[in-house]
């Protein structure tokens, strides 16, 4: 399967309320469009599932959109100068573009279930032992 979007950086700035970026940060906004793209349809291949587009967009781009707002994991960034000093606190993270929870199940994605398990407390010798059929 491959999937494919009509996320740009232009969408992403739009969503930000940004000026269309050029140069480094466009390329560097369209490898994390890439790679949202690219996680999805990996799991999406997988699971043998093909999302609507307006909700692959819509991942995509959301996705994209807080990998810009926290790209890395500072959490604190402290500037000294002579006797003085400022610090600003960044929320922190993961580093890279990640899918949340929430947007995999917005695509119809991973709903299967989980392959959990239950541990069964009473003996199958037990009068009170009731198969699990």
């Amino acid at each position: 399967m491959s999937l494919s979007t009509a996320v740009t950086p232009s969408n992403i700035a739009t969503e930000l309320a940004r000026l269309e970026p050029t140069g480094a940060t466009a390329e560097q906004w369209q490898v994390w469009i890439n790679d949202a793209l690219l996680l999805i349809d990996d799991r999406a291949a997988a699971e043998g599932v093909t999302p609507a587009q307006t909700k692959l967009d819509y991942v995509i781009r959301q996705a994209v959109v807080a990998q810009v707002k926290k790209p890395d994991d500072a959490t604190q960034i402290t500037v000294a100068v002579d006797d003085g000093s400022t610090s600003r606190r960044y929320e922190s993270g993961s580093g890279r573009v990640t899918i949340l929870d929430e947007w995999w199940t917005f695509l119809g994605i991973g709903l299967r279930a989980s392959g959990a398990f239950s541990i069964d407390l009473i003996p199958s010798t037990s009068p009170f032992y009731v198969s699990p059929s």
